[in-house]
């Protein structure tokens, strides 16, 4: 006689997700999160404060009265007069075009210079490699001069190239890169040898694949300074129809002394991109800091 075994059917054999218990929070990730909310809480507020006054008029701006709601409403009557005194699309165009070259020339160079470092012996590589360190530590402002008789040298003053090729070399995204490439297995190139790849198939279909997250950090970084720098644009141009943003907004000036309202409308119209970028690649800005050590270089 043929005897049948019954089973008790358990969550997972019916097909329902088996919940884990829920961790209680401890104190010390409450404090963390309480200081957390309260940085970020002191950022947010000068940059309310800036869009309030932006959104003013130019007597609320600067009645000695500090108010958050102005008693004349709000206009955006200081967006309008930046509009009408100075060219915002061009110089708008003019800084995403340098800055879009500028990120994707530093790329190529920084890449190619860490994977060398990274992955091939040569003679002079330790020193090399100390003066990439040493350089990180001198100030952009100290190669301001020399840079300028080099591209006065070469006649590109008053060109797009003089705006975008002394910013392509970063001594700290090179060393960053090659510190992301260490931790790449080796034994995956040495497979890749086997199979008959040369150094540069290995580099384009192994190493870039693998260093997306870095890439996409390093990216968005350097197209942050370039954008955001004012110096040495500022110094190697002087024809209006190539003036950046940062540059061409500082040119916009009141006959009727500090205009607050339409400072503060200048500053949004400026930093309103990056806003845009950090928005859609806060995660691989996060993802790259995090799994590169970004912030501790």
């Amino acid at each position: 006689m043929a005897t049948t075994t019954l089973t008790r059917s358990t969550p997972a054999a019916r097909g329902q997700v088996i919940r884990q218990p829920r961790r209680k929070p401890t104190i010390g990730k409450a404090v963390a999160v309480a200081v957390a909310a309260v940085l970020a809480l002191l950022w947010l507020v000068p940059f309310a404060w800036a869009a309030v006054t932006a959104f003013k008029t130019e007597a609320d701006a600067s009645a000695p009265k500090v108010t958050w709601i102005p008693p004349s409403g709000f206009t955006a009557e200081a967006f309008i007069n930046v509009f009408q005194a100075g060219n915002i699309p061009l110089w708008t165009w003019n800084s995403l075009y340098t800055s879009a070259a500028i990120t994707f020339i530093t790329l190529v160079i920084s890449a190619l210079i860490a994977y060398a470092l990274s992955r091939i012996e040569f003679k002079g590589k330790k020193v090399l490699m100390t003066a990439i360190i040493a350089s990180i530590i001198v100030p952009p402002p100290v190669l301001m001069i020399p840079l300028f008789y080099q591209m006065l040298a070469f006649k590109m003053i008053d060109t797009p190239w003089a705006i975008i090729l002394p910013q392509v070399i970063h001594p700290a995204m090179v060393f960053v890169l090659k510190k992301f490439f260490d931790q790449i297995p080796r034994e995956l190139e040495e497979a890749a040898v086997m199979d008959g790849a040369s150094r540069l198939r290995i580099f384009m279909t192994i190493i870039l694949p693998l260093s997306r997250p870095i890439l996409a950090a390093v990216a968005i970084f350097t197209f942050i300074g370039a954008w955001n720098n004012f110096l040495w644009p500022f110094i190697s141009t002087n024809d209006d129809s190539l003036l950046t943003l940062p540059v061409g907004l500082q040119t916009i000036k009141s006959a009727y002394g500090v205009q607050y309202a339409q400072n503060m409308a200048s500053a949004l119209l400026a930093a309103l991109p990056l806003i845009v970028v950090f928005l859609f690649f806060q995660r691989q800005i996060i993802k790259g800091i995090s799994t590169t050590g970004l912030a501790g270089t």
